[in-house]
């Protein structure tokens, strides 16, 4: 099942951010360190791109990343013009505070009185936004909750006298293109819970779960993971807790939402769905068969008469 979640206030907060990118002098870019391309929208990119401003990447939550995931990440973003990457968590106050010296070096051209910085903080939803206004200002502002969409309307603020925040609700794009996106993304909570089958985002997360991390999910729930795929984890885990409906079957529900909730809070351990290897790998399958089509449909010269 391919998951697609684009509320209906996103159309409009997506014409917005559109008309706010001409007055913002760069883009800070919220991401999930634990889905940071998977969970980057390619609109962002192409607004930023569109005016030519610079975007300072923030991989938040880093504290539920794998730190070695994370640091290929890094260098990965910062290959890429006119970015600047950095891992933080944006609940740590220390670590949220370096973050104006990084966009004045990312603007040079503004940051004074006269021409204040415009700073617009972008992202999908659930990913920290709000609670990196907050740490910011040392002043709640922005309403925090873990529940996507959270933030319907901009609002700007400023930092001091010479910098400016647009914080702006969490965007989706029209359509994912990769269903494995969809699902991490579903997985790491940036997805309404009306658009996905919990069982089945929690299968697709014990599949790289039980590839990547499988000493981490025997840990957890002292269970035998051998030749075990999502939904075999799924049941042991139902039964391991004797998660039961009232008919006496086993409550594979209940199972998949504590599997969900255990990766989410990082209870688990520090865990990363994608690296830049799966990733390449991922679009690698993706491009080949579009070109083994195209050549397919190219006509052969010598059957012509």
């Amino acid at each position: 099942m391919a998951i697609q979640w684009f509320p209906g206030h996103m159309t409009s907060a997506r014409k917005k951010a559109a008309e706010t990118m001409e007055r913002a002098d760069m883009v800070i870019e919220v991401l999930d360190a634990r889905v940071p391309e998977a969970g980057s929208n390619p609109m962002i990119r192409e607004l930023r791109e569109h005016r030519q401003r610079p975007c300072l990447k923030l991989l938040n939550k880093t504290d539920l990343a794998d730190p070695a995931v994370t640091k290929a990440w890094l260098a990965y973003f910062n290959s890429q013009k006119g970015v600047k990457a950095v891992a933080l968590s944006c609940k740590k106050p220390g670590e949220t505070a370096k973050i104006p010296s990084l966009c004045l070096a990312l603007a040079p051209h503004r940051g004074t009185p006269l021409k204040p910085l415009r700073m617009m903080i972008m992202g999908i939803p659930n990913v920290g936004k709000s609670t990196l206004m907050n740490a910011l200002l040392k002043r709640r502002v922005a309403k925090v909750g873990d529940e996507p969409a959270v933030t319907k309307s901009q609002q700007i603020l400023a930092l001091n006298d010479h910098m400016t925040l647009i914080d702006t609700p969490g965007l989706m794009w029209p359509k994912i293109a990769h269903d494995s996106d969809g699902y991490m993304l579903a997985a790491s909570h940036s997805i309404g819970r009306n658009a996905v089958i919990d069982e089945e985002v929690a299968a697709f997360l014990g599949d790289i779960l039980l590839e990547r991390y499988p000493e981490l999910v025997s840990k957890r729930y002292g269970i035998s993971v051998a030749d075990m795929d999502g939904h075999h984890l799924i049941e042991a885990l139902a039964k391991r807790r004797s998660y039961r409906l009232k008919g006496g079957d086993y409550d594979l529900e209940k199972a998949a939402l504590t599997l969900l909730q255990d990766y989410r809070d990082g209870v688990l351990g520090r865990i990363s769905l994608e690296t830049p290897e799966t990733r390449a790998a991922m679009m690698a399958k993706v491009i080949e068969p579009v070109k083994s089509d195209a050549l397919s449909a190219e006509p052969d010269l010598n059957d012509e008469a």
